[in-house]
């Protein structure tokens, strides 16, 4: 006996046919949020600072509103398919940075050393111009993957932008650190954009060379050893770190660089050999430069005994920093719970407070809890980007943010290790918290770039074609 279908329309079900909800209205849920607790905190810092609410407010709210609002819209149409979670996040962050600028921005003691008032302004102009660079990520890069073209010439356009603070005129000195340029009277830090290019350059040249660097000799105490060969790429990228350190003095665009290409060169070769290798000649490299160069060696003092010189800095003597004393007193006094918002005295730290140092700022006024919350919502988006890493559906799509998430990621544990006497200070910024156009701007284009690689990720398959003949087809079960 047998049996045969009586209708002659045959259903089928996929995934693409069903379709994936675009999560938008979560997105925007969520920005409503992202957006109020700023203005709360905005609202604390007047009435701890002035017993007053800020006269600003609205106009904060409304301008912090506006440009997120504005991120959320060109999304839902130019990514409906992007995780959720990546806008609403940096906005939090950017929001609460803009609030602590701000409230150092009243200091009377930084009053006196630089221009009152000004910088939490500017800090919103540089927000406002970063949301315009990734409203033209989005919606000009139609998909990620047009990014592999241009491979080579990324790697040209990173090696120019690292060189460019070395340009007799047109690069700056500041503070011992030859990573700014000044352009019509900004200073803009070109390492920030580098780090973009060169995870394309590396994306692309991964991609291409993974089978051959995965590629090992013999195994020596249960690693696998790459062949001799295949040591030249992390070798060259090795050099060019070391010469950042060398020429330029920048411990932390240099450990940012090197450490981005290890982790996408693990990546793609799942080789735990590579990772030995990079930590290996990255320590050799730091040790190595630091016993000739003054401005590393002042560094490393500073965190083996923050409280000597802190006193030689009260002394007078020239080139001795009081910042990593005054950043552990503000997280002494911060403790668990914080002093409150507007009621710390990390203005202590002076001219760095609102750059280098923002995260004692928090750690005093938000206390330990407040710190743990940010640090959980920087795990948060490179959580989302290595999930964006792990869905994408090429290989270049997936070196490429995990490269991005890996770069944000170090840069994060490289200024907080700093700033809490984990390692010694490299003068980088916190990411979206920190005063400065360059790192706000470069990291709004670095979450447009995964949102775009996420959009491709998460967007549905297209259902297959229909077939009238296979429609018609009878499936014919045995009894």
């Amino acid at each position: 006996m047998s049996s045969t279908t009586n209708s002659p329309t045959h259903h089928t079900s996929t995934i693409g046919s069903i379709g994936t909800p675009s999560r938008r209205n979560t997105e925007l849920a969520l920005l409503v949020f992202a957006v109020l607790i700023p203005v709360f905190a905005y609202a604390n810092v007047g009435l701890a600072i002035n017993e007053q609410v800020p006269s600003g407010l609205l106009s904060y709210g409304l301008g912090l509103g506006l440009l997120a609002g504005v991120a959320h819209l060109v999304v839902r149409k130019f990514a409906p398919y992007a995780d959720p979670l990546l806008l609403p996040v940096a906005t939090l962050l950017n929001g609460l940075g803009l609030v602590a600028i701000w409230r150092l921005d009243q200091s009377k003691l930084l009053q006196r050393i630089e221009q009152a008032g000004t910088a939490a302004p500017r800090q919103l102009l540089y927000t406002a111009m970063g949301i315009a660079l990734f409203v033209v990520v989005l919606v000009f890069l139609k998909d990620h993957r047009v990014l592999q073209r241009y491979t080579y010439i990324s790697m040209v356009g990173a090696i120019f932008l690292l060189l460019l603070p070395l340009v007799p005129g047109l690069g700056q000195n500041i503070y011992g650190a030859k990573i700014w340029i000044s352009v019509a009277g900004f200073s803009i830090q070109p390492g920030e954009f580098a780090k973009i290019v060169l995870a394309i350059f590396f994306a692309g040249y991964l991609m291409v060379k993974r089978d051959a660097l995965a590629l090992a000799s013999r195994r020596v105490l249960g690693l696998y050893l790459p062949r001799g060969r295949d040591l030249g790429p992390i070798i060259v990228v090795w050099i060019i770190s070391i010469l950042i350190l060398v020429f330029e003095t920048d411990l932390g665009t240099s450990l940012l660089f090197f450490g981005m290409f290890v982790i996408m060169l693990y990546v793609a070769t799942e080789r735990t050999s590579w990772i030995v290798f990079g930590m290996l000649m990255s320590a050799a490299g730091a040790v190595g430069v630091a016993q000739f160069e003054s401005h590393v060696q002042q560094r490393v003092q500073a965190w083996l005994d923050p409280m000597k010189e802190y006193k030689l800095s009260q002394e007078g003597v020239v080139g001795h920093s009081e910042q990593a004393m005054q950043a552990l007193w503000a997280f002494g006094s911060g403790g668990t719970l914080g002093t409150g918002w507007g009621q710390g005295h990390s203005e202590l730290i002076k001219f760095a407070a609102n750059s280098d140092f923002i995260l004692a700022t928090f750690g005093e006024e938000l206390g330990l809890a407040g710190i743990m919350a940010l640090l959980l919502l920087y795990g948060l988006i490179v959580e989302r980007g290595v999930r964006t890493a792990l869905a994408a559906r090429d290989p270049f799509g997936k070196l490429l943010a995990i490269g991005l998430s890996g770069a944000f990621a170090l840069q994060v544990f490289v200024v907080a290790g700093g700033v809490m006497g984990l390692i010694p200070l490299t003068g980088m910024t916190m990411p979206f918290l920190a005063y400065g156009g360059s790192s706000v701007i470069a990291n709004w284009a670095l979450i447009g770039i995964l949102i775009r690689i996420s959009d491709t990720a998460r967007r549905p398959a297209p259902a297959p074609a229909s077939n009238p003949d296979a429609e018609m087809t009878q499936v014919v079960r045995p009894s």
